[in-house]
């Protein structure tokens, strides 16, 4: 019997559009139905590019019987409300970080979820590169003992035009890293946070922000993430996830596979960050979708982050350090 092709339909047409687009045509049974764009000229552009439907609300994208998934790229004040409704219309869902905007957003997505049957899954790519899922492996079969250090270091420029369509370095970048540091090392069970503005002269938001984190297992992290500037060092940190272990160390970089024309919002490709989106949304339908499989990330491990990210923001406003409960 022949593999079903789920149909999929994207609220938002902007850079993840993109990303999301080529990803899904390397998923044999995935294929882009059509998009919604609140601004609807961009998003008849964009379905031009892509040769699929335009929609001209998030209802008729959703009423569509070709459509058996949504994803979700919009601004994050809008993923609940989007996410709510196509599960409410039978759809399936993937929903980009950052996933709600508070703890209890995620909550309800959740309870929306388990009351359809339908699967809503975050959109953490990183946690699908195969040198992540590897040391995850590895640390999950006891080969590297107790868990000492993890450090999952974000290093990469971007301009204020971009970072003015993104919610902040915290929400935007820490939350990634707070899913990769629980995907490797474990949940976070208290945090310290600190950030800064050192290159934007003109947005009202941090452009770094690091954190040191006690973890529950006893081991401890620490995660920088910075839109400030690029680490041009000769081992750079632009994206590195490292565990050490009492009895041995895993390390996984971006750096290995850099291309000089420019990335999406980068300076330029890192080849492995359109890759893990691929792996990313092949995972969600081949293995998820098809076959069953349990997400590599769900809504409890969204819970766990929000909950994470908003106990970094209370440190950071406070100067305390917080448990993350």
């Amino acid at each position: 019997m022949p593999t079903k092709v789920y149909g999929t339909g994207f609220f938002g047409a902007g850079e993840m559009s993109y990303v999301h687009a080529n990803a899904i045509r390397e998923v044999p049974n995935a294929r882009l139905v059509g998009l919604w764009n609140r601004t609807a000229e961009k998003g008849r552009k964009r379905a031009d590019e892509e040769g699929c439907k335009h929609y001209n609300t998030p209802e008729e994208l959703v009423a569509d019987p070709e459509i058996d998934v949504v994803f979700v790229l919009t601004n994050l004040e809008t993923h609940l409300e989007f996410a709510k409704l196509a599960l409410a219309a039978g759809k399936h869902v993937l929903v980009e970080k950052p996933l709600c905007a508070t703890v209890a957003e995620v909550e309800e997505l959740k309870a929306c979820a388990e009351k359809t049957g339908l699967l809503c899954v975050p959109g953490h790519n990183m946690i699908h590169e195969e040198g992540i899922k590897r040391a995850r492996k590895i640390i999950q079969s006891g080969n590297l003992g107790k868990i000492v250090l993890a450090y999952i270091l974000y290093n990469i420029h971007h301009t204020e035009e971009r970072a003015e369509t993104l919610p902040g370095i915290v929400r935007q970048i820490l939350t990634h890293n707070l899913y990769t540091m629980m995907f490797l090392a474990g949940r976070p069970k208290r945090v310290s946070g600190f950030k800064a503005v050192r290159h934007y002269k003109e947005l009202d938001r941090e452009d770094v922000a690091i954190v040191n984190v006690e973890l529950d297992n006893g081991g401890l992290a620490h995660l920088c993430a910075s839109f400030a500037a690029d680490d041009l060092s000769v081992a750079p940190w632009t994206y590195t996830a490292k565990v050490i272990g009492t009895e041995g160390t895993t390390h996984y970089s971006y750096n290995d596979w850099v291309e000089t024309r420019p990335g999406y919002s980068h300076s330029r490709m890192y080849a492995a960050y359109p890759a893990s989106v691929t792996n990313e949304d092949t995972y969600f339908f081949e293995q998820c979708l098809v076959h069953g499989a349990k997400p590599l990330s769900d809504l409890d491990d969204a819970i766990w982050a929000q909950k994470a990210i908003e106990a970094i923001e209370k440190s950071i406003a406070e100067g305390i350090t917080v448990d993350v409960v």
